[in-house]
């Protein structure tokens, strides 16, 4: 049976290292239904491991986690003006991210009508660009504080390239810095300050503030955790049938590969769909991006780059496309057997429609 295996005790050492790595607020997000391990299952494991604040973008997110612990602290992401949304974060004691006057007036009324007070953490915009207020929206945001039924409890914004751009970092943390001291010298208390994603908290501890918001960091899957973090996560298919090729004979979609000698494949009964193959961070679209895009691609081609499995400890190659619900691997020569287990190396992000296990490994 395919499924995704997540190893339990590589996560937990994950968790551990990120707190040992600072003495702030330590903010588990679980958006994407757990980095695609599953909401219910990662946050059971991170409450084990005593993580009490949890981040998310969908509110029934936050309800499962809600399910699971009436103490934890919850930081909806996402800002929204959809009254359901709302209302259903109210009822789950979740905290909202503000990131204009439309989303506070919202959650004010609605707030009032249920004669309840909505805590909000403020979402600032230093390059983003995508939700916040902007740096220079002082005055907006000191309106948020005067309205009724709102406590501001928490200032937040958001780094775009704390992977790979120190200067931007440094420059976006200090236009964040100077919005925080705008408030506080207005007589505004900013709450809890968070600036970290999980690539910012693990290379510019300088910038940890009250809290950092960890969520790849924890699948040991993020830019500067080598060394420190375990990468944990991959797919396990049984091999379906063993197939025989003569010489000149192809497989898959577009006769892509032509054997050169008889071959014998493997086939598993997992492809595209599940997310094996797939990529993501394509699709940036200045020059520059192109360029290194293009040459990634002719030195893969050049290097006869392909993807690969490996079953009983040994490692084989792909071959022809890989389909959306089957993959062919070359085995000639070895000792593979129908039904034996192949392990594929899959994004947690990127794999969809296998049962995920979670698993202790001795």
């Amino acid at each position: 049976m395919n499924a995704y295996i997540v190893e339990a005790q590589a996560l937990r050492q994950n968790v551990r290292a990120m707190k040992n790595a600072s003495s702030a607020v330590l903010w588990a997000v679980v958006k994407g239904n757990g980095y695609g391990l599953g909401v219910d299952a990662l946050t059971r494991l991170l409450l084990e491991e005593d993580v009490s604040h949890f981040a998310v973008t969908e509110a029934a997110e936050a309800e499962v986690i809600r399910q699971l612990s009436a103490q934890a602290e919850i930081l909806m992401l996402r800002p929204s003006c959809d009254l359901s949304t709302l209302e259903q974060l109210l009822c789950l004691n979740a905290i909202c991210t503000i990131s204009s006057l439309d989303d506070a007036a919202v959650l004010s009324a609605i707030a009032q009508s249920r004669d309840r007070t909505a805590r909000v953490h403020l979402k600032i915009d230093t390059g983003m660009g995508r939700y916040g207020f902007r740096c220079d929206e002082l005055a907006k945001l000191a309106q948020v504080y005067q309205l009724p039924n709102i406590q501001v409890c928490g200032t937040y914004t958001h780094f775009h390239s704390a992977f790979c751009n120190n200067t931007e970092t440094k420059k976006q943390f200090e236009r964040f810095q100077t919005v925080l001291e705008a408030l506080r010298k207005a007589g505004l208390d900013p709450g809890m300050c968070h600036c970290c994603n999980s690539s910012a908290a693990l290379r510019f501890p300088q910038m940890h503030l009250d809290a950092i918001r960890v969520g790849s960091a924890i699948l040991g899957r993020v830019v500067g955790g080598s060394g420190l973090l375990h990468r944990t996560g991959w797919a396990e298919a049984s091999v379906d049938e063993l197939h025989q090729l003569a010489k000149g004979e192809s497989t898959g979609y577009g006769a892509g590969w032509r054997a050169k000698r008889d071959t014998t494949l493997a086939i598993l009964p997992i492809g595209y769909f599940h997310g094996f193959g797939v990529e993501y961070g394509r699709d940036l679209f200045r020059l520059r991006d192109s360029i290194r895009s293009a040459l990634s691609l002719l030195l893969g081609s050049l290097r006869g780059k392909c993807y690969t499995v490996t079953i009983k400890g040994k490692t084989y190659p792909v071959r022809g496309h890989i389909g959306m619900l089957h993959t062919a691997v070359d085995v000639t020569g070895s000792d593979v057997r129908q039904g034996d287990i192949a392990r594929l190396e899959i994004n947690p992000l990127m794999q969809k429609g296998l049962p995920v296990e979670y698993r202790y490994i001795s």
